[in-house]
């Protein structure tokens, strides 16, 4: 069982970006459209079916409420309601994807990062969980730089 759990954006926040069409955080309208790249959609962690599927394009701030100083980005959800990821482990269909894992320590300091180019993720996700100083760790698009994904520790360090 992996020492991790992989977060994607809340259920009730994709929910209100369907329904308003507008980024919640910030009242921006959304964009929709059918896919013209792979993605990933926030919420489910699939990617995209290129010119099959749907997606809504909105601002989305990974650090709303953990600290004042916004840093808002362009993320993807399907159009149609897909359910949020919750399985064990980094998602599969995010493996293809050229990302970057950033370290966070206290008050949102980034202060360490691994790239990822050939799907190995579990261990740079291990190297970078055993630093004391790091308290989550981000997912990002190593091409675009936008929030995928929210990495924790499952258990408490001993």
């Amino acid at each position: 069982m992996a020492d991790f759990r992989v977060i994607p954006i809340a259920e009730d926040l994709a929910l209100k970006v369907r329904e308003s069409r507008r980024s919640p955080q910030y009242g921006h309208p959304a964009h929709t459209e059918m896919a013209t790249g792979y993605g990933p959609c926030r919420q489910c962690l699939r990617t995209f079916r290129t010119g099959q599927e749907g997606r809504i394009l909105f601002t989305y701030n990974p650090f709303d409420g953990l600290d004042p100083y916004p840093s808002p980005g362009p993320v993807f959800i399907h159009e149609e309601s897909c359910g949020s990821y919750a399985s064990a482990g980094f998602p599969e269909e995010l493996r293809t994807i050229p990302m970057v894992l950033e370290g966070y320590g206290e008050k949102r300091w980034l202060v360490a990062q691994e790239r990822i180019r050939d799907g190995a993720v579990e261990p740079a996700i291990e190297t970078l969980l055993a630093r004391p100083e790091v308290k989550y760790l981000h997912v990002r698009n190593l091409e675009a730089g936008c929030f995928i994904a929210t990495v924790e520790r499952v258990s408490p360090r001993g």
